[in-house]
């Protein structure tokens, strides 16, 4: 099973770069980029080489608004990039909701499960449960991709993120998913606005009180642009500064699309942290 870094803020572990690998004509950020199987692998190992240590493999946008693609698409999509950086030793994550490509992926090589939905898709539950080797990052949404950002309300962000978060937990858990093969994504941008996203960057650190590793997914997303004006291609500065003060707020893993450039920010930060411990 993936080695998952120590879930609280007070201990020395290195935090982890997930690096993104959209296969996709329409993501966000790099839709169409990588969307050729050969551009996609490619694309994978130069991550690797930039000192990547997860790679996140998506056939399916989750963009707002995007629409939702058949099985038949996404596996054709992500599992040959699967089965060609499968042999590359690293951590390969497989970002989905369905069932039948969790299955698939995971017999290809995947050992995390990477689900905007936290698995509250039916039989999704039941499929990463009878595979103990797999790790598994629970994700908040309100809503889905295609209304998600429509108009997106809450009473207390932070309560309700944590909520939700620590039902799916139990949920795991009663299913016969261990505590040790969870990781928890309070889902910047899914159903939020950008005061929603700001709040809870600022109290990331309380999600540390569930008791498992925190995911930050910030990278090029439209609350940064909201802040700095610069468009989806050109977020890298504010990439790297939400994932470094991601970090500060306790997050152990950080999903980026710029691995070179946040790798290098957080060998400062990681150099003074240590010095400091």
């Amino acid at each position: 099973m993936f080695q998952l870094p120590t879930a609280h803020t007070n201990t020395s572990s290195r935090p982890l770069i997930m690096g993104v690998v959209n296969v996709t004509p329409d993501s966000f950020s790099d839709g169409g980029y990588y969307y050729s199987t050969e551009q996609a692998i490619d694309h994978a190992k130069s991550l690797i080489d930039e000192g990547a240590d997860i790679l996140d493999i998506g056939g399916e946008s989750t963009r707002p608004g995007s629409l939702s693609v058949s099985v038949e698409e996404e596996l054709d999509r992500v599992i040959p990039v699967l089965k060609a950086i499968a042999g590359k030793d690293i951590p390969i994550s497989i970002d989905t909701s369905k069932p039948v490509v969790m299955r698939h992926a995971i017999d290809s090589g995947a050992t995390i499960i990477n689900d905007i939905n936290a698995l509250q898709t039916p039989d999704a539950l039941e499929t990463v449960a009878s595979n103990n080797h797999v790790t598994i990052c629970l994700m908040h949404m309100q809503g889905n991709p295609q209304n998600m950002q429509a108009n997106p309300k809450y009473k207390d962000i932070v309560t309700e993120v944590k909520t939700f978060l620590q039902e799916r937990i139990n949920t795991a858990k009663a299913a016969g998913i261990s505590q040790q093969r969870l990781i928890i994504d309070p889902g910047f941008g899914f159903g939020k606005t950008l005061q929603h996203n700001l709040e809870l960057l600022h109290h990331l650190d309380s999600f540390t009180d569930l008791g498992v590793p925190i995911l930050a997914g910030l990278s090029h997303k439209s609350m940064l642009g909201a802040i700095t004006g610069n468009d989806v291609n050109n977020r890298i500065h504010e990439s790297v500064a939400a994932a470094l003060l991601a970090v500060t707020k306790g997050a152990k893993i950080v999903r980026v699309h710029d691995v070179k450039a946040t790798r290098e920010a957080l060998a400062i930060y990681n150099a003074i942290h240590h010095k400091e411990a």
